[in-house]
């Protein structure tokens, strides 16, 4: 999984008949450059600056719920806090 910022908003009236009805992000992570971001498929409803969590691959087509849907990033959570442990 990645963690992720929302940044955007991605409208797309014609898709692929599997993303009729989805919800896309525009969510950009740390790894990236500040020009970058991935597109997610969103079923939890995050909105813009909400920090989320990311699962890419075939484990963003299971969290979609469609096996044979073209989906790369899919947002599995929209996370409330991050603690980190300074050493």
């Amino acid at each position: 999984m990645l963690l992720g910022v929302v940044v955007g908003t991605v409208v797309s009236t014609r898709k692929h008949d599997a993303l009729r009805g989805a919800k896309f992000l525009l969510v950009r992570t740390e790894e990236q450059g500040a020009s970058q971001g991935l597109v997610a498929v969103d079923h939890l409803g995050a909105g813009m600056g909400d920090r989320v969590l990311l699962s890419l691959g075939s484990a963003a087509r299971i969290a979609y719920g469609d096996l044979e849907a073209p989906v790369d990033a899919a947002v599995v959570g929209i996370v409330d806090s991050v603690e980190t442990g300074a050493r």
